[in-house]
């Protein structure tokens, strides 16, 4: 079996650790776990792991956040993934910092990353993990709020979020969205 685990983020290192990258560091979380690293390939930086007999393909689109679709349309045909076994990490602002929730469809809530997903893929019927980031910013300030860094308090905490991440998305790709969902999502 066969999957692909794309991170929503930005490219370059001044958005290196900022929320809206969490899907980015959610990735480099699971490389660092698994020894691997990132090349960069067509639309993407990309890795691959096997992980109890499935192949996990993870990709961290270069194509900025607001254009992610196109990348995620190109690797699941070129590596023919069907979007049932497609898993975006997005960061959300609409969920406490730190929480975490799997869906197997949903709107975009206003998220750019998964506006263009959508409207590339012609459907809202794809797993996400959404990473909460918290709302603390005033009325407008959203766009610079998700791309501001972490609390020094938030880094102290990531690196447990981001094992948990990494653990809802193993557990994605060995006993599937709903088991996954009934599990971790309380």
């Amino acid at each position: 079996m066969k999957y692909l685990i794309v991170g929503l983020g930005n490219p370059g290192t001044e958005y290196e650790l900022t929320r809206h990258n969490i899907g980015f560091l959610t990735l480099d979380r699971i490389a660092d776990i698994h020894k691997i690293h990132f090349e960069t390939h067509r639309l993407a930086d990309k890795a691959e792991i096997k992980y109890k007999g499935r192949q996990l393909y993870l990709i961290k689109p270069n194509t900025f956040m607001n254009l992610s679709g196109k990348a995620v349309a190109y690797w699941l045909q070129e590596l023919k993934i069907s979007k049932e076994n497609l898993l975006v990490l997005v960061d959300d602002v609409a969920l406490p910092f730190g929480s975490l929730r799997l869906r197997t469809q949903g709107s975009s809530a206003g998220h750019n990353g998964l506006k263009n997903i959508e409207l590339i893929l012609n459907s809202q019927v794809y797993a996400r993990l959404r990473f909460g980031i918290g709302n603390n910013y005033a009325k407008g300030q959203q766009a610079d709020f998700v791309l501001s860094n972490f609390l020094q308090d938030e880094f102290i905490e990531l690196p447990d979020l981001l094992d948990k991440a990494a653990e809802m998305v193993y557990s994605f790709c060995t006993i599937g969205a709903e088991r996954t969902m009934n599990f971790f999502n309380k």
